[in-house]
């Protein structure tokens, strides 16, 4: 049967659509809300979900055009960067070092995981990183990278819809997962929030109008003209960026850009209205964050799901255990035991079994919820979008190599 394809502007329309799903959801369902499962999240499962059935019926496979998804995910990176202070992040050096062990660490763990979960059912050792660090930090692009070459390297006809698989069934999980691992160490611990800002991304659900931060057409307009010249910029530094034989996301030098822009620009023009930490800048922020999740969890074909054989969900429901036995019993105690230790918790199993922005999603619906901790937004898409990718190919690299 010939595959329905949805143009780019049916694609984005629907994801308004599925983001207000969603917020329905969770006001209906209480589990949802209870637990911080984000809007984006429940609606575009469901719609996932409504796609499989289809496919199921007529064998006709749905898939969108999401070229305006990538426009907001980097979009999205830019408001990060332009939340940023040089001062928190001098102040959250230690927490940033900390956070980049436990990440070469677990991803260390994650393919010994892997490996020996392949090595128990007989499947080729350099399969390992393909329902590891390729699939499930890495994600779908890095999975779909590595498939081909290890099919090739071990005659593993079935490599790269592996790798696929595993990856969407990674963001699933990690979009599930972040939310309840938050509330039960906020509970557990009585946890609460030591900061007074606003949060980086979106506003708190019981936030009430300040006068001295409106927002209005010129507010959000000179938060998105902030956000466009960050990209701008970003995409100019990534193309030089790219002609030095260095591969990075998009997104990254945007990110930079955007930290660079709002720790000189105001000091350089004192009397500019900045929009750094603005409600405008939140609210394009959670605006970008949302849609662009929404779009991606829309659009997962759940069928590729059912490749998955006994062994290769075993190994990932090991994977699964361990992350969350990892985070609990070692990531929550060596980030101190405090709040931004739980929200970051909630990142940590974002990132690394899903996506980067995943992880934010999961720290934003959980700082709606109790309460900022700005910090935790600037280091982890530092750690996860910047660092990881390069010490994932080095890792992957050695495990393939076994």
């Amino acid at each position: 049967m010939p595959e329905i394809v949805i143009p780019a502007f049916v694609s984005v329309t629907l994801g308004f659509v599925v983001f207000f799903l969603g917020s329905f959801l969770t006001r209906k369902v209480a589990v949802l809300s209870d637990y911080n499962i984000p809007e984006p999240v429940s609606g575009g499962l469901a719609v996932a979900l409504l796609v499989w059935v289809l496919f199921a019926l007529t064998g006709r496979q749905v898939s969108f055009d999401l070229a305006v998804r990538d426009y907001l995910l980097v979009a999205f990176f830019a408001t990060i960067g332009l939340n940023a202070r040089i001062s928190d992040l001098f102040r959250g050096g230690r927490l940033l070092l900390l956070l980049l062990a436990l990440t070469l660490a677990f991803m260390t763990l994650q393919n010994v995981v892997g490996l020996v979960g392949v090595t128990i059912f007989g499947l080729p050792s350099a399969t390992s990183v393909l329902v590891g660090s390729a699939s499930l930090i890495g994600g779908h692009g890095t999975a779909i990278a590595w498939g081909p070459q290890i099919e090739d390297l071990t005659g593993f006809a079935a490599a790269s819809e592996m790798g696929v698989a595993s990856a969407t069934l990674g963001l699933i999980l990690a979009a599930l997962l972040g939310g309840p691992i938050a509330k039960r160490l906020i509970d557990r611990h009585n946890l609460q929030s030591d900061q007074t800002a606003e949060p980086i991304v979106g506003l708190e659900f019981d936030d009430a109008e300040n006068p001295d931060d409106l927002i209005n057409h010129v507010s959000l307009m000179r938060g998105m003209l902030a956000v466009h010249v960050a990209i701008l910029i970003g995409f100019i530094l990534h193309l030089a960026i790219s002609e030095a034989g260095i591969k990075l996301p998009l997104f990254v030098p945007c990110l930079l850009v955007g930290i660079v822009m709002s720790n000189t620009i105001p000091l350089v023009f004192p009397k500019i209205s900045w929009p750094a930490r603005t409600k405008s800048l939140a609210v394009i922020s959670d605006y970008c964050l949302s849609v662009f999740l929404a779009m991606s969890l829309m659009s997962l074909q759940l069928w590729t799901l059912a490749d998955l054989g006994g062994p290769i969900l075993a190994i990932l429901v090991l994977q699964v255990v361990m992350t969350v036995a990892f985070i609990l019993g070692v990531f929550f105690r060596l980030m101190g035991s405090t709040y931004q230790g739980a929200v970051l918790s909630a990142g940590f199993a974002g990132f690394t079994l899903g996506a980067t922005p995943t992880a934010i999603a999961n720290m934003s619906s959980v700082a709606k919820r109790y309460g900022p901790a700005p910090l935790a937004f600037i280091v982890l898409p530092l750690v996860s979008a910047f660092f990881v990718d390069l010490a994932n190919a080095v890792i992957i690299q050695i495990f393939v190599s076994l």
